[in-house]
């Protein structure tokens, strides 16, 4: 009786074998917030790329978690002695989703899609500062630009340069169209978007998983939960960091923290009184104490920023001295510039934990020196169009995770609405550099005239802290940009 009963179990255990194998062909990752559409050259936010990006959609160069630029599309690339010609050799036999193929003119098509008057895409100024595209053939693209762009292959490996098809540009918002290894699946609105590989990628072998699904987990408890019921993989940029010890003593997880490009400020509407007024914004910034932030709304991990830049960016400069937390100097200054106290704002608050925790904290600081700051806690689609398309706010906290993108002050009509000569005339010399010192040299000039201005109040760089299973392989420890390049991930 005893050899049926072992064969028996040797069956059962081989069957539950074969099912966790089988269960390793996908991963499930976690996202605080869901994306209002999945067209990462249209719409500004950071979620879209977090799912399409390199999976979805590719781009003509790729950034790397160590900040190094490679090929993607392009097979390889020369820049001109005066970095103003930059022609790309694309890769061979690459076809779109749609069975379209790939070639110059989707380039061409895109990168002036993007310039386009009446674009929407973030890095709008970048494409506009192409004068003109070259296709002499199907696989060479030739960019001519206005002046030297020292910064190009860069630009090239954002989510705002990948590259569409004509045919189905205008759609890719819900039905994505592109040339990377996975396609849209299935997307259940307010809860999870699942890709699935595609086969006819032109290396699918090199892939080693099937599906992927991602799950819109907004409440910081919530995604503990999840984590520690398996019912979640992986959770890149966890907010709940108050949570991370529990995470670290337990075996069946890796916590790995490392930085961003998140450059997390307390933003002003600089043309709405009485923020139009530079003593008032300086007295906002006065009032902050950046370490008071860190540590309560971070649990301590988070490093001070004092302009619109992080310690990993080239010409970085640390201006956190320059407005040093002093509730009677912003007392002084809201005095000098006339302002009745207590002064009343608004403070609108996007779901991440770093903004509704922080948000609290910054109201009683504020308030410590004569400003009522009153919080209004919206989701992303609302903050989205009442603070970043119509401008409807007095103060916001966000994170802007796109690396180098201190740009978005030479635009006066972006949601902040500074408008400075001072400081378009200096960007000038960002984008015009010949080299790498009058970069930084530039870029140096561009933060002192942020901070010296108070367009914003600097808070702290984002942390990137991932929490996974200790069993899976490929989560970036840094995060130079926001991705999950499901090509790089595998089981052990």
């Amino acid at each position: 009786m005893r050899r049926p009963s072992l064969l028996v179990s040797a069956a059962l255990a081989l069957a539950a074998s074969v099912s966790l194998a089988a269960a390793k062909d996908s991963v499930t990752i976690g996202m605080v917030l869901e994306p209002p559409g999945l067209d990462p050259t249209t719409a500004p936010a950071a979620a879209i790329g977090e799912i399409t990006h390199g999976n979805i959609f590719e781009g003509l160069t790729k950034i790397n978690e160590d900040f190094s630029v490679t090929p993607q599309l392009a097979e390889k690339w020369t820049f001109s002695p005066d970095l103003k010609t930059l022609t790309f050799t694309l890769k061979p036999n690459v076809k779109f989703q749609d069975g379209e193929p790939f070639s110059s003119k989707d380039v061409k098509f895109s990168f002036e899609r993007f310039g386009a008057k009446d674009s929407t895409n973030k890095d709008k100024g970048f494409f506009a500062s192409i004068e003109s595209i070259e296709t002499p053939d199907p696989l060479t693209v030739v960019l001519h630009f206005k002046a030297p762009s020292f910064e190009a292959l860069f630009h090239l490996g954002m989510n705002t340069a990948v590259i569409l098809d004509e045919k189905s540009a205008a759609n890719e918002a819900t039905a994505p169209v592109g040339t990377g290894p996975y396609k849209l699946g299935a997307w259940t609105k307010g809860a999870s978007i699942t890709l699935d590989k595609w086969d006819g990628y032109r290396d699918a072998a090199k892939i080693p998983l099937a599906h992927a699904t991602f799950r819109f987990i907004s409440d910081p408890s919530a995604a503990v939960a999840a984590m520690l019921a398996g019912d979640v993989d992986a959770f890149p940029r966890f907010a709940n960091v108050q949570a991370l010890d529990q995470f670290k003593s337990d075996p069946r997880f890796e916590v790995l923290v490392g930085g961003t490009e998140g450059k997390t400020i307390l933003a002003m509407n600089n043309k709405k009184k009485p923020l139009d007024d530079l003593k008032v914004r300086q007295a906002i910034a006065y009032a902050i104490d950046r370490k008071a932030i860190i540590d309560g709304a971070m649990n301590g991990i988070g490093t001070p920023i004092g302009s619109h830049l992080t310690p990993n960016d080239p010409g970085y400069v640390d201006l956190t001295g320059l407005y040093p937390h002093d509730p009677e100097k912003a007392k002084a200054l809201l005095k000098e510039a006339g302002a009745t106290t207590p002064l009343d704002l608004t403070l609108i608050l996007p779901p991440p934990p770093y903004a509704r925790q922080g948000g609290e904290i910054i109201a009683a600081q504020l308030a410590d020196v004569g400003i009522n700051a009153k919080i209004e806690n919206v989701e992303w689609a609302q903050w989205l169009s009442g603070v970043y398309k119509d401008h409807n706010y007095d103060l916001t906290i966000i994170s802007h995770v796109e690396p180098l993108d201190i740009g978005i002050y030479a635009n006066p009509n972006y949601y902040f609405q500074y408008d400075s000569p001072a400081f378009q005339e200096i960007y000038k010399k960002v984008t015009t550099a010949p080299d790498l010192d009058a970069y930084k040299a530039a870029l140096t000039e561009a933060q002192k005239q942020l901070a010296a201005d108070a367009v914003n109040a600097f808070l702290f760089q984002l942390p990137n802290v991932s929490v996974a299973s200790a069993d899976l392989k490929g989560l970036w420890k840094n995060a130079p940009i926001f991705v999950n390049d499901l090509s790089e991930m595998s089981w052990k």
